[in-house]
């Protein structure tokens, strides 16, 4: 039975990875669609879509956004959970919530900044660098105060959310972009260039996740080990929040700054209900992330509703039936 359920969770991270992948690919093909043989290839997707629309008797598979879209929720599946699960582990949820605040007051200013000068950048990048900084700033603080470790968390939060509200509102009648889009999420916000940017910050995650997988899971369940270890626990902690915050900004163009933290915590939480090793626990936790992730998607085509709600509310019926299943009222993780 084990050998079993092993088996079907390497079977199911294979096929995410190779839709993860995939996805990666049409955004590269949509990026070079100018040159013949991308050109070429690019078609093919086109006309995939154009088929599933055939079968499932859909109109939207066939139009680029579309794909955009599926590739940038597919990846927020891959790199959200993966991130949420040292987060969860250490008792670090609400960092996602307070990044995606600060990521809205990038927004926020972008747009006060390109509608009084003549700048056309992406917003996504300006959330991303104020995101960034947000994140470098809770560490600081963090680091420098005897306050609980959750008080600058929430200082950065409602902080940031107030910066942005008051650019917002000095700014209203500059710009014609709707801000709701921004807070609740909405499939016409991902860009090409946005997409784009999501498949590469999600390849650079993964990387560093790989390569760091060791010290981030020592530092996770024993810090102060760590330290007396040697290990440069402020690195990998400042390390990992600036990963959350890359997360967050890639994932609010389908979440939106709201909804944003359940990417990184109904996964995992659902995991956590299931695994019994914190390895497992990441591995399930990316499946659950795709479940969410393909099932938001359809619920929000087929019947006409928000992405955003229908991924978060599709993750939460996949975390309660996991509590369902699951033969003990809390996971008892070990350490591998």
């Amino acid at each position: 039975m084990h050998d079993t359920r092993r088996r079907l969770e390497l079977g199911g991270i294979a096929l995410t990875g190779l839709l993860a992948v995939t996805m990666l690919g049409f955004l590269t093909l949509d990026w070079l669609q100018e040159y013949p043989y991308a050109s070429a290839l690019y078609e093919q997707f086109r006309i995939a879509g154009w088929w599933m629309d055939y079968y499932l008797g859909t109109n939207v598979f066939y139009h680029p956004y579309l794909w955009r879209s599926m590739a940038t929720g597919v990846l927020i599946g891959v790199v959200g959970p993966l991130v949420g699960t040292y987060l969860v582990h250490r008792e670090m949820a609400l960092i996602g919530e307070t990044l995606a605040h600060t990521a809205f007051a990038g927004v926020a200013i972008g747009l006060l900044f390109s509608s009084t000068t003549d700048w056309s950048g992406s917003l996504l990048l300006v959330a991303l660098v104020v995101g960034i900084l947000g994140a470098l700033g809770v560490q600081w603080l963090t680091e420098r105060t005897d306050t609980y470790g959750d008080v600058p968390i929430a200082i950065m939060l409602t902080g940031s959310f107030a910066v942005g509200t008051l650019i917002i509102s000095y700014g209203r009648g500059l710009t014609g972009i709707n801000i709701e889009n921004y807070l609740f999420g909405n499939l016409s916000v991902i860009t090409p260039s946005g997409a784009r940017l999501m498949g590469i910050l999600s390849v650079v995650v993964v990387a560093v996740v790989a390569v760091t997988y060791k010290q981030l899971l020592f530092i996770t369940f024993d810090e102060q080990a760590a330290r007396v270890a040697r290990l440069n626990v402020t690195w990998y902690n400042t390390l990992l929040i600036v990963m959350t915050a890359v997360v967050v900004v890639g994932a609010m163009q389908v979440l939106g700054v709201i909804l944003v933290a359940a990417m990184l915590v109904i996964p995992v939480a659902a995991a956590t209900q299931l695994a019994h090793s914190f390895r497992e626990t990441l591995y399930l936790s990316i499946l659950f992330g795709q479940v969410s992730i393909i099932g938001g998607f359809a619920l929000s085509i087929s019947q006409s509703l928000p992405a955003g709600g229908s991924i978060v509310v599709v993750g939460i019926a996949a975390y309660l039936l996991a509590v369902l299943v699951s033969d003990r009222s809390a996971a008892a993780v070990s350490v591998h």
